[in-house]
């Protein structure tokens, strides 16, 4: 179970729904930030990101916070297992949802071998999209 974790609100409700989905499948969490943030940096916000998610690291599951260098989105669509996997990724709230939503989320949407779940940041909102199922 892959989720992209940027600290946006967006992405912090991606984690916390990731970390619902991969407790219902007995999955590993694979919670990673892509991107070209030096590594020590990058851990810190994982686990920043966790920390404001969860409280800490979520219990029960096994957790395993990756850095990728480089793009987002073929970061992420390099990390997935296959095809019976899932990832997690956070959408902004727009007032005029857009189909085709950001470049990484685009990028997921084409060329992921499995489901891409979307959620959004703003409080309450159920998620949004479900694709390549």
């Amino acid at each position: 179970m892959v989720v992209g974790v940027d600290g946006s609100a967006a992405s912090l409700a991606a984690l916390r729904r990731a970390a619902v989905e991969a407790a219902a499948r007995g999955a590993v969490l694979v919670p990673l930030f892509a991107g070209r943030t030096p590594d020590r940096t990058a851990r810190r916000l994982l686990d920043g990101a966790l920390r404001s998610a969860f409280g800490g690291w979520p219990g029960g599951l096994v957790v395993r916070p990756t850095v990728a260098a480089g793009p987002p989105g073929p970061a992420l669509v390099a990390a997935v297992a296959g095809p019976g996997d899932l990832l997690v990724l956070g959408a902004a709230a727009r007032r005029h949802w857009h189909p085709h939503g950001d470049r990484a989320v685009r990028h997921c949407r084409g060329h992921c071998p499995c489901p891409v779940l979307t959620v959004t940041g703003r409080a309450g909102t159920p998620n949004r999209q479900l694709a390549n199922d």
